[in-house]
């Protein structure tokens, strides 16, 4: 798990400590200027260089005060049963649905999440894929994923919400595609044939997507990557730019925040956890996202994102059954991906 200040806190004591210490009992009281961020490692540079220093901007504006922030960035999965297992972060900023609904069921997030505007949503993405310069192996599609001794990273979804989204999105397309060519009967045998041919072709599963893209740069031994549309962006934006397909039906990633209850009970900062939430879904925070390579939620600043590639067809996670259908179907013990994942293991091992 990485940690990291940035550059507007102020640090009052030593490991990035957020809470004065009282006189004589050496209790720590809490600050209501002091937030810690307990987000999914995608969102580090936004949150980082981005989101925190112009809300932290705002916050002294408006009040005299200059905020701490503790930030703690890695892969969702993990990220999500540290806040469960007693990481307190005031906010968390998931990847997907499904970790945050394991806060909800550890009590530390409310059920209802999902109210307001954008459902509980704080920024999109595509899913796409990164190729080598000149697109050598003709990418353009998922099938092309399934080329006989092509090679594919992606991350681990044992650990990767960013890999769940990836395999979804190979899944729901070879899905939608059989069911449009026959909707009373798809042709599940073909859907689990193409899943199985590109995770043949897996070459690594890093344990965040972050990892699978330092990954591709660093190594020739895969032909493409998957991953979200922002990180390739926040590539180019740092001058190392990574050549990608839209694929011409790929799922939206919706990737959700939330208060974490107990925390911001505990640390005694509810106003400023309440108005940092509120200006990451602002048009001025979307359109720092999208600055970042994401894309926004808020309609506002849907102008921020003008001349991107759009797909033919764009799907999400309910389109397929919505994200718990997909865990059990996909994920569980007896999943397609895990059989499939476990076959594959099994055969390279002959």
């Amino acid at each position: 798990m990485e940690f990291r200040t940035p550059r507007p806190a102020r640090l009052g004591l030593p490991a990035l400590a957020l809470f004065a210490l009282a006189g004589c009992g050496g209790e720590p009281v809490p600050k209501a200027d002091a937030l810690k961020i307990g987000a999914y490692s995608v969102v580090k540079e936004v949150f980082h260089e981005g989101l925190i220093p112009a809300f932290a901007a705002k916050w002294k504006a408006q009040t005299g005060r200059e905020p701490e922030f503790e930030e703690s960035y890695n892969a969702s999965g993990a990220q999500a049963r540290s806040i469960a297992s007693g990481f307190d972060a005031d906010v968390a900023a998931l990847s997907h649905s499904g970790d945050m609904e394991l806060l909800v069921k550890a009590g530390k997030v409310a059920p209802g999440w999902r109210e307001g505007p954008y459902k509980g949503i704080l920024s999109n993405s595509l899913v796409v894929v990164g190729h080598r310069e000149g697109n050598p192996k003709s990418i353009h599609d998922w099938a092309d994923l399934a080329k006989p001794g092509l090679g594919v990273l992606y991350p681990d979804p044992k650990t990767s919400g960013g890999a769940r989204w990836n395999i979804n999105a190979i899944y729901g397309a070879a899905l939608l595609e059989a069911r449009a060519k026959d909707p009373a009967n798809p042709d599940l045998a073909a859907v689990r044939d193409r899943l199985a041919k590109v995770q043949a072709n897996v070459v690594n599963m890093d344990q965040s997507g972050r990892q699978s893209m330092a990954n591709f740069v660093k190594s020739q031994n895969a032909d493409a990557v998957v991953t979200y549309e922002n990180e390739l962006l926040l590539r180019a934006k740092e001058g190392e730019a990574i050549p990608y397909v839209v694929p011409p039906s790929t799922l939206l990633i919706e990737s959700p925040v939330a208060l974490v209850g107990p925390s911001v009970a505990k640390h005694g900062n509810e106003a400023l956890a309440k108005a940092f939430l509120e200006f990451l879904l602002s048009a001025e925070g979307q359109k720092i996202f999208a600055a970042y390579g994401f894309r926004p939620v808020n309609p506002e600043a849907k102008d921020a994102v003008a001349g991107r590639p759009e797909p033919a067809h764009v799907f999400t996670t309910d389109d397929l059954g919505g994200w718990a259908k997909l865990e059990e179907e996909l994920y569980s013990t007896n999943g397609l991906w895990s059989t499939i994942a476990a076959q594959a293991v099994q055969n390279r091992g002959k």
